[in-house]
């Protein structure tokens, strides 16, 4: 019989969880990793909600895919034949969605044989199902549900609004003793907005657990492959929609009856890009040529000692239109920067104390590198910009010619130049303060 497989997700986690060594208490997922393996390289191909999902439920690069920006402002896959609802469904899988998918401008645009929870952002029909997405999930894996299934389990947390910090309930979230996400400042600002978050991760730990306590429950565990993963980074001005580690880092937990078992820790480069093939070969299925991603079993089984030389990364529309485009080894990381632009994209950093705090000193008055290289291993926190570096320059050119080649491998609509929206899609001026502030629609 086919394995069940369970897709768990959270918003704009990054990696700012306990199994990562971080002061945010999450022991469900803690207790997931010493069960499963735990990949301390892995990365979205976007900082962003939509491009970052629609490269994890297809396996293609988001502009591949033609998802280049949020799907709620009028951005969509090209096709829905790609996505892996329609893949499992046509191979005999029950497939089922539990929360946020953000895949499509109308949810059942995209496949799902059923519904548990829905997000009026998924719904602009106005029947989005309003219900607690792991209890939903919870319930339907305790109904003896017919197998194999597909389960998708998005959770809203940890997206902004943050709840209330609660030390009672947690001491890692008195904002007194907090330690703030490099490289923001030290500030009681930012030390209670993380705090916040740290609650909003508690809550997300919390119903995490529900679905993985239904899976073990049921002994459904025993023939289901679970993927516990973030979008990408945190929702923190410098972290969110950028292609640094602290934009495109994620978490990435799977467990399972083979391979990925025993509180193994990879280290090697992988994407959330791999996941669609890895399901497809689980499953039985021949990977389909439209995946850019690559199966984890190899690496799983030793067959192979790195799946990726090199993982490319991008972004070209959020709230307002940012193009940039990454290369990353598992030592230098170059961005290109595209278009006109020489300051900070407001609109495309949520509304947050944290941002008002910055752009209070001046932060949007900051000038844009067009091009910037980081040395990892001496400078992880991508602060020091390499470009122009003598010492340096043949990397640089290696690096900016392997992004170029993939560029035109890969038929990126950047190669012509400035990128259109789709008729209909909703964009702020980048000149612009808040998400939403200028919003327009494109005629």
């Amino acid at each position: 019989m086919k394995p069940n497989i369970v897709f768990l997700h959270s918003h704009n986690t990054g990696r700012y969880i306990e199994p990562y060594g971080h002061a945010v208490p999450t022991p469900a997922l803690m207790d997931l990793a010493r069960e499963g393996v735990v990949f301390r390289n892995a990365f979205s191909a976007a900082p962003t909600c939509s491009p970052s999902r629609s490269a994890f439920l297809t396996g293609m690069h988001p502009h591949s895919a033609g998802m280049l920006g949020l799907a709620h402002r009028g951005f969509s896959l090209k096709t829905y034949e790609n996505h892996l609802a329609r893949i499992l469904g046509k191979a005999g899988y029950h497939t089922v969605l539990s929360g946020v998918e953000h895949t499509a401008p109308a949810l059942k645009q995209v496949g799902y044989e059923k519904v548990l929870s829905s997000i009026p952002a998924d719904c602009p029909e106005g029947d989005a199902i309003l219900r607690d997405p792991a209890e939903a999930a919870e319930e339907f894996l305790l109904s003896t549900p017919r197998e194999p299934f597909f389960l998708s389990v998005g959770l809203m947390e940890t997206h902004l609004p943050f709840p209330e910090p609660r030390p009672d309930l947690s001491r890692a979230e008195d904002p007194r003793y907090c330690a703030v996400p490099p490289p923001l400042p030290d500030h009681p600002v930012v030390r209670l907005e993380t705090a916040s978050f740290k609650a909003s991760a508690r809550i997300m730990d919390e119903k995490m657990g529900k679905v993985l306590k239904a899976l073990s429950q049921t002994k459904l565990d025993q023939r289901t492959y679970v993927f516990c993963f973030t979008d990408h980074g945190i929702q923190f001005p410098l972290h969110i929609g950028n292609l640094t580690d602290r934009g495109t880092g994620v978490f990435l937990i799977a467990r399972g009856p083979r391979f990925f078992t025993g509180g193994r820790v990879e280290e090697e480069l992988v994407s959330l890009m791999d996941l669609a093939p890895t399901v497809c070969e689980l499953a039985g299925l021949p990977v389909p040529a439209s995946m850019d991603g690559k199966s984890l079993l190899p690496l799983m089984e030793g067959k192979a000692k790195k799946l990726h030389e090199e993982l490319f990364l991008e972004t070209t529309f959020h709230a307002a239109y940012e193009p940039t485009r990454a290369v990353r080894t598992s030592r230098f990381k170059y961005i290109r920067r595209f278009g006109d632009r020489t300051l900070p994209v407001l609109p495309n950093v949520d509304d947050s104390p944290t941002k008002t705090l910055l752009v209070e000193r001046g932060w949007d008055k900051r000038p844009l590198n067009r091009e910037m290289l980081f040395d990892l291993w001496f400078d992880p926190l991508e602060t020091h910009n390499l470009i122009g570096d003598g010492r340096y320059d043949e990397i640089a050119g290696e690096l900016r010619k392997r992004l170029e080649d993939w560029m035109l491998r890969t038929q990126d609509p950047l190669v012509k130049g400035w990128v259109d929206p789709p008729k209909g899609a909703y964009l702020d001026d980048p000149d612009g303060y808040s998400p939403d502030g200028s919003l327009k629609r494109v005629e």
